[in-house]
């Protein structure tokens, strides 16, 4: 309880004062009655106000934080220069050394796997999901990747599934090297791909009704957010009539910001970011399984699962779509619901 007080009172914090977007001069001091007049004279002032905040307060759960400069002296550029020369020169080549010696192993034991074993399905799977791990595991190992893993492993038993923080699409490989899971993603540019959303939603409560299936993994923030932050989960992954296991992901930008920032650079520029840092540091918490109380909604199941992976990564939550990343209401659409929410004042005061 104690540290559900401490997010909330952080994120009061956090909130922006609406007297610091609106003009100076625009707040006066009311001299007598205030009249329908007087409100309308400062509507636009009070929307700007207000847009202004919500483009703040929105925005910001999807901006990378630069790093704190270095405090420059004529000791410290040598040994900067230094840090490029070994994380160029020498880390990378063999990170993609590594990373290619995993692909290597991956599809020389894959494609035999996959097609000589045919008649025997349940080794087969379990073959196919340790190569999986391994791959991911070369992955993370490409990165210097130091996860620390908290709770215990979960296990393959129908009718769960998981959810977890977004924060970038290495998210799926760090928990991919620990359990094979199955994974429902979004489409990006490049060669990230995805299902129709019928095909998919016809697919989850099949997938997780079958007892020797990997366990579902899903990311219900819909994007990428960077993990200072916790945006609206979808309410899908909540409507499956089965058991929610929180995952809460948290990076350590000691090294690097593990965030991928998907509208200003694609996949593959993002690992080569992280192939050339230090290290990624993580921590992953598996959480105790939650399950739908009586008269409770799937919305509200949600922000309850939301709190939870809030409190444990230490992250603030924010009462938007991720969507909206993608797609901003149109002006002709808020100028409609502008003028509805006018007409509404004024029939109210027409009846008193």
């Amino acid at each position: 309880m104690n540290k559900l007080n401490t997010s909330s009172s952080e994120l009061d914090l956090d909130r922006p004062n609406i007297e610091d977007y609106l003009p100076s001069g625009s707040i006066q001091e009311p001299h007598g009655e205030l009249r329908l007049r007087d409100l309308l004279d400062i509507s636009p002032t009070l929307t700007e106000a207000a847009g202004a905040i919500v483009d703040d307060s929105f925005t910001r759960c999807f901006k990378s934080n630069p790093p704190e400069p270095w405090n420059w002296n004529i000791y410290l550029f040598p040994l900067w220069c230094l840090g490029v020369v070994v994380r160029y020169m020498i880390l990378f080549p063999l990170r993609v050394m590594v990373l290619m010696l995993g692909w290597i192993v991956f599809l020389s034991c894959y494609f035999p796997v996959h097609f000589l074993l045919t008649g025997q399905e349940k080794l087969r799977k379990r073959l196919e999901r340790g190569l999986v791990e391994l791959i991911c595991s070369f992955f993370v190992a490409s990165w210097t990747g130091v996860v620390k893993y908290h709770g215990p492993r979960p296990s393959m038993r129908p009718k769960q599934v998981f959810v977890a923080n977004h924060t970038s699409m290495i998210d799926f490989i760090v928990l991919e090297q620990m359990t094979a899971f199955a994974v429902i993603m979004q489409k990006h540019p490049g060669w990230v791909e995805a299902k129709d959303r019928e095909i998919v939603a016809r697919k989850l409560r099949e997938h997780v009704h079958g007892a020797d299936n990997n366990p579902l993994l899903i990311f219900p923030e819909g994007t990428c957010v960077n993990n200072h932050y916790t945006v609206m989960f979808k309410k899908g992954a909540f409507e499956l009539g089965c058991t929610v296991c929180p995952i809460a992901v948290k990076y350590n930008k000691i090294f690097v910001d593990a965030f991928w920032n998907s509208r200003k650079q694609s996949f593959t520029t993002h690992l080569l970011q992280l192939m050339t840092s230090w290290a990624v540091v993580c921590d992953v918490w598996y959480l105790e399984p939650q399950n739908l109380k009586p008269g409770e909604t799937a919305i509200e199941f949600a922000e309850r699962v939301r709190d939870i992976i809030s409190v444990r990564a230490g992250l603030k939550k924010v009462p938007w779509d991720g969507y909206l990343k993608y797609s901003r209401p149109s002006p002709k659409h808020r100028e409609q619901k502008q003028q509805s929410f006018a007409e509404s004042i004024l029939r109210r005061l027409e009846e008193k």
